[in-house]
Parts: structure tokens; C-alpha cells; sequence
């Protein structure tokens, strides 16, 4: 029983204080802005909880009709991880996790095209802009669906630029938007650096021939013995099999570190 007199009820308002604090900076991010390459402003949240920037660094990229809120609670098991983040609105998205994709709201209010082949060019700013900014060591490039292909494509495209690339659930998914039905296949086979490929079970032939692809060393996939999920979700708590999703992802962290 807690005593009614002013200085215990201070004492306990301070620890309850210091708890929340504690709790706070543990999961503690900045919104930051940036442009793309065509200008359009891009809204990220900015996890850089290690203070030397040659700590390694993860661009974090969400799924389709998502925002960057999907890494939420991934973000911060990352930084515990020791690994510094930027979890970034691409104008391909909506929202979740009570976040709204800020970058999509401004593209389609500046009619900039929002499909998901346009999204590249904001994964490539945001490589860019944290090379310069943040990431002096390794940098690492993290994708969930539509943005996991592209991720993969960004490895073979521009192989000086990312040291790692995870991809949760890639495929082919641009044939709506003019691309070759292995567009992906193609830029894989470029890739130079290390790739872990992740999905639900049932999704392993939408991505297979694009990992048959991959010539680099250090390629490595991964599937559930159950069904699994679909994206970079497959890493939430809600999520049955997001334990083993979590080991296989540290196995592959592990070398960057």
C-alpha cells in the first residue's frame, strides 16, 4: 500500500517517471525528412541509438499499402542487436501500426507516380542519404515484399552501394508496370554482396528461381516448417513462427556486426 504522504507519493511519481524514461529511450526514434531523387520529400523514422557511425546501419523499407510504421517494434530489437536504422515511407504505401505513410499522402498530392517500380528511386535516396548522414561502416538494405524485390534489384544495380540486402517475401512483381517477367532474376544475378531470402512457406516458388539467380557468396534462405506470414510482419510478436524468423535473421546479421 502506497502511503498518501506528498514526499512518498514524489518519491513514486519519480521512479514511475524513471521507468517510463527508461522504457522511452529504449525504443526512441527521430521523424526526419529527406528528398529523393526526383525531390519528392520523404519521411522516415531515424533509430541511431549507437553514437559512432561506424556502427552498421539498416534501411528498413515496408510492404505494400504499408508505411514505415511496420518496423515499429523490429526496429528497436535491431538496435539492441547493435545495429543503427532508418525505417523509411516509400510513395508506394498507405499505413500501419496507427502510422500513416506521409511520403505516399505528399506524392499523390504533388501528382508524382506511386506504383511500385517508382518506389526504387526513394530506397536509392535513402542509401544515399544515410551513407552521407549516418552509416560510415557496413550498410545494409532490408525489404518486405514489393520492396524486397526491389531491394534485390538494388543489389545488382548498384553493387557499390550496400554491403547485405534481406528480402522478406520477393517475387516478381512488376509485370503490371512493364517489367520483363524476370526483371528481378536479372539485377540478382548482378549482385555481388551477401542475400537472405525469407517468406511463408507457401511463397517459396514466387522466389525461387529469383535465389537460383544469385550467384553472390553468402546468399541464404530461410523457411518456416509452418505456414508463416507474408513480409517483414513475419518478425512481430503476433506473428506464431516469428521466433525462428528472428533466429534465421541474426544468423545472417552476424556477419555485419
Amino acid at each position: 500500500m502506497i502511503s498518501n504522504s506528498p514526499i512518498h507519493q514524489v518519491t513514486f511519481l519519480a521512479i514511475i517517471f524513471s521507468v517510463s524514461l527508461s522504457i522511452a529511450q529504449d525504443s526512441e526514434y527521430k521523424e526526419i525528412e529527406f528528398d529523393s531523387l526526383d525531390g519528392l520529400k520523404i519521411t522516415a523514422d531515424l533509430y541511431m541509438k549507437h553514437d559512432d557511425k561506424a556502427t552498421p546501419f539498416i534501411v528498413l523499407c515496408h510492404q505494400a499499402r504499408f508505411s514505415r510504421g511496420e518496423y515499429r517494434n523490429i526496429a528497436p530489437k535491431l538496435n539492441e542487436l547493435g545495429f543503427n536504422c532508418m525505417a523509411i515511407d516509400q510513395r508506394s504505401g498507405q499505413g500501419v501500426d496507427k502510422v500513416t505513410n506521409e511520403t505516399a499522402k505528399r506524392a499523390t498530392k504533388e501528382n508524382k507516380p506511386t506504383n511500385f517500380v517508382d518506389a526504387e528511386q526513394d530506397m536509392v535516396a535513402a542509401l544515399r542519404y544515410a551513407q552521407k548522414n549516418f552509416a560510415k561502416g557496413k550498410l545494409i538494405l532490408w525489404g518486405s515484399s514489393y520492396s524486397s524485390s526491389l531491394a534485390i534489384r538494388i543489389a545488382g544495380e548498384h553493387i557499390d552501394l550496400i554491403d547485405g540486402a534481406l528480402s522478406f517475401a520477393p517475387g516478381e512483381y512488376f509485370r503490371r508496370g512493364g517489367k520483363p517477367a524476370n526483371w528481378i532474376a536479372q539485377s540478382a544475378a548482378k549482385a555481388k554482396c551477401p542475400i537472405f531470402i525469407t517468406s511463408g512457406k507457401n511463397e517459396f516458388r514466387q522466389w525461387q528461381k529469383i535465389f537460383d539467380a544469385i550467384n553472390a557468396d553468402g546468399k541464404t534462405k530461410f523457411l518456416p516448417k509452418t505456414q508463416g506470414i507474408h513480409g517483414s510482419k513475419a518478425l512481430w510478436e503476433s506473428t506464431t513462427e516469428h521466433k525462428e524468423y528472428w533466429q534465421a535473421t541474426e544468423s545472417f546479421l552476424k556477419q555485419f556486426q
